[in-house]
């Protein structure tokens, strides 16, 4: 049943292509005239026979962009919905034809497709390096480059001339386009046994790490609320509005509100902190406290 049903979407692509080749091209008059007749009328009529009439155009746009390994009748029907965002945005007033109008939507409408599916990884979102993207390929067999091995220093730096970009976004686009996404369940091994994600590093920390952090840092919380308690009044309200605030206050702002100047908060502070780094050193003997408040 499933081969049946892909010998038919086969066949209805094809289908789709010969009428595409077979509908009469349009004289610059008559684009006109349809396009007048959709923007001011409406006229879904006329729509249509434009959007046919150009069909080809997203065929053959397709038909350069078929090496990258994606369905064509995907970049078929991606280039038709460029096709018909030209449609809807053309102005019959302007000195252009349609086809020309149209081939830059189409053209657009494909590339966008192929670089959202063609990696899983997203290759390329500036205009630089989308013209890289579609274009290393084309450069690199100008300049006989060994097309199995990396580029030669001589024609990255070609490559970036030609395209105005720096020499590291030749070679960051190299390294995506030689690289095929894998799957984390790809077997490995001569007998097969093994996955590929059973290989790769992880980097977070263990069960017993995150454990063993947030028990140390609560041991370290209880240290400091038990130190910043031993501060009298007025240096508990300088380091909690200073130091242990998202905010912190300005010297000159503790000041009028204590009543003292911003001097004198600056000593105050410095003081504190050097009776909480000695107590919670004396308490911990941990080299943290040695850099607290630093």
């Amino acid at each position: 049943m499933a081969h049946s049903d892909t010998r038919e979407a086969q066949q209805a692509g094809r289908n789709f292509v010969k009428q595409a080749m077979k509908a009469p091209l349009l004289e610059r008059e008559q684009e006109q005239d349809l396009a007048r007749r959709w923007r001011n009328q409406g006229d879904e009529d006329a729509l249509h026979e434009l959007v046919s009439a150009y069909v080809r155009l997203v065929v053959a746009m397709a038909a350069r962009f078929r090496n990258y390994s994606l369905p064509m009748g995907d970049l078929i029907q991606e280039g038709t919905v460029g096709l018909m965002q030209a449609a809807e945005r053309f102005d019959p007033e302007r000195e252009v034809r349609f086809s020309t109008y149209a081939t830059w939507w189409i053209r657009a409408a494909i590339q966008d497709y192929i670089l959202r599916n063609w990696s899983i990884v997203r290759t390329g979102t500036t205009a630089s390096q989308k013209s890289l993207f579609f274009n290393i390929r084309r450069l690199r067999a100008q300049m006989a480059d060994r097309p199995d091995g990396p580029l030669t220093i001589t024609s990255q730096t070609k490559i970036a001339d030609a395209l105005k970009v720096p020499v590291a976004d030749v070679c960051a686009m190299e390294g995506r386009l030689s690289g095929a996404d894998r799957s984390l369940n790809a077997t490995v091994g001569e007998d097969g046994n093994g996955e590929w994600q059973d290989l790769l590093v992880d980097d977070r920390p263990g069960p017993e790490e995150v454990v063993r952090g947030r028990v140390d840092a609560g041991k370290r919380t209880r240290w400091l609320n038990d130190a910043l308690n031993q501060l009298n009044d007025r240096e508990q309200i300088i380091i909690r509005q200073r130091r242990l605030s998202e905010t912190g206050l300005t010297l000159e702002s503790l000041g009028r509100k204590l009543g003292i100047s911003k001097e004198r908060v600056r000593q105050i502070e410095c003081q504190a902190l050097d009776k909480l780094r000695t107590m919670l050193s004396e308490r911990s003997g941990d080299p943290w406290a040695a850099g607290l408040f630093g």
